[in-house]
């Protein structure tokens, strides 16, 4: 009888450690991963359509879709944009250069001279990191 107390004891002993240890990680997709910052511009002549593209370079490691995105767009402006599927993207500690693996397609409508102030975003559903861009709607570009 006192050895399978013992054996019980030690047991719970073990799952209680286990359960410990683990309620103190994160989720993989949680804080391994980074929007990588860079102030994007772009100037679209007023009164005329234009076509144009965006890239983000998300860093780290993830265990889930990364979903790319835009806010605050002009009225009409569509974007699209290909999620980045789980994996890792790491700058390289020799030369610096990071791959780009975030496109964003982007469509403005004919529209008036204005700047918009919009934000670039990268999704893992758990969290949502944004980076600025800014849109100059101008007379002439």
């Amino acid at each position: 009888m006192p050895r399978i107390k013992r054996a019980a004891k030690l047991a719970i002993g073990a799952t209680a450690g286990a359960a410990l240890a683990l309620s103190g990680t994160t989720p993989a997709s949680a804080g391994t991963w980074e929007l990588k910052h860079s102030h994007q511009k772009i100037c679209v002549q007023a009164g005329y359509e234009h076509s144009t593209y965006l890239i983000a370079a998300v860093v780290g490691n993830w265990s889930t879709t990364i979903e790319m995105g835009m806010r605050n767009l002009p009225p009409g402006t569509t974007h699209e944009s290909a999620p980045i599927p789980p994996g890792s993207n790491y700058t390289d500690p020799e030369d610096g250069s990071t791959t780009i693996n975030g496109w964003i397609f982007l469509r403005f409508p004919p529209s008036s001279a204005k700047v918009y102030e919009s934000r670039l975003t990268a999704s893992d559903g758990t969290r949502t990191e944004s980076i600025p861009v800014t849109i100059s709607v101008k007379d002439w570009c």
